[in-house]
């Protein structure tokens, strides 16, 4: 499973072109400083959002089911649990933002802010941990389930 990309393409072919994905997010970076430059001067301060408890059920939603879904990756070492684990630690962190910056009165800032710093952050780092380390231990289940055939030696 790991070796998929390489059957499907030269070694080169592949690496040349995530060198080019990674100077195409430079470029996209450096134009996201401008953008948000701007916004930031020209956003209004309040605004009446018409769904903003859709919004949030629906981010709500979302995140459950990327938690549920690394939970079930990381219990079975499945090959998608540094993805997933990616996107919850993601998630969490910008929820954890958002509900700080949201809270319309300041015990809810310091409500958002002591959630912040004692659940959402922490998850994340854990989130963060597992899809970094999720990989090697993935690789490690799949070469110890590999069936083993004698004269051959594996792949590094």
């Amino acid at each position: 499973m790991a070796d998929a990309p390489s059957e499907l393409a030269p070694p080169g072919t592949a690496s040349r072109a995530v060198q080019l994905v990674g100077w195409v997010f430079v470029v996209l970076a450096a134009l996201m400083v401008p953008w948000t430059v701007y916004l930031s001067l020209n956003l209004p301060r309040h605004h009446f959002a018409s769904h903003y408890d859709l919004a949030w059920g629906g981010f709500d939603a979302a995140m459950l089911v990327s938690l549920a879904a690394t939970a079930w990756s990381a219990l079975r070492l499945h090959t998608t649990l540094p993805p997933l684990a990616a996107v919850t630690g993601t998630l969490l962190v910008a929820d954890a933002w958002f509900d700080v910056v949201m809270s319309p009165t300041a015990h809810e800032r310091w409500v958002a802010v002591a959630m912040a710093v004692l659940v959402e952050l922490p998850l994340a780092g854990v989130c963060l941990w597992l899809s970094v380390t999720g990989h090697q231990l993935v690789v490690r289940r799949l070469r110890r389930r590999r069936p083993r055939r004698p004269g051959l030696r594996p792949r590094s």
